[in-house]
């Protein structure tokens, strides 16, 4: 078994040799920016957006889940980001129509920058990792599907949370008290 777990680390490494580091900063300085931070995903990527938003919420962000009963109105200065590994998603595809019709900026996390999806969005993080859209053939992850893309969405969106508490001089102090007393 510890030969699957070092297989597994192995593929996450790859993926982050491969990162754009300037795709990632420039995708922190548009969060960072951002007036109200929409999230939306799907699937077990949707996991992992639920999660960043939580920790964007950690920071003091104004961020919610689309979808939520509290999820605020977007426009002018606010930011919907969403994530489409494969690179199309007719409801991400919808939902960045609406943001940008009403004036807000879009960011997508994808592992397909040239899709659809990503040519409407004002920013594209790519994530260079096998997703179901090219889970087959001899470069293949030792995990299944897209859980390549999800792991390193998992590890990227914790490191763009340290990097944006840099950036806006946010305490680790400060994120634990946002943090809920309801567990």
């Amino acid at each position: 078994m510890t030969t699957l777990y070092q297989a597994a680390l192995d593929d996450l490494a790859c993926v982050f040799e491969r990162l754009d580091e300037s795709a990632v900063a420039r995708a922190v300085e548009e969060i960072a920016g951002a007036r109200r931070i929409a999230l939306y995903g799907v699937g077990r990527e949707g996991l992992q957006i639920k999660g960043f938003c939580m920790r964007l919420f950690h920071l003091g962000r104004q961020a919610a889940m689309v979808g939520d009963m509290t999820t605020p109105p977007l426009g002018t200065g606010d930011l919907l980001i969403v994530s489409a590994g494969p690179g199309d998603f007719s409801t991400v595809a919808a939902l960045m129509g609406v943001a940008r019709r009403d004036g807000a900026r879009t960011l997508i996390v994808t592992a397909q920058p040239d899709a659809e999806c990503p040519r409407m969005a004002d920013i594209v993080l790519p994530i260079p990792a096998q997703t179901m859209a090219d889970d087959t053939g001899p470069s293949l992850s030792v995990l299944p599907m897209g859980s390549l893309f999800e792991g390193a969405q998992y590890i990227l969106f914790e490191v763009m949370i340290l990097r944006l508490r840099d950036r806006l001089g946010i305490t680790p102090e400060a994120m634990r008290a946002n943090h809920t007393n309801l567990e």
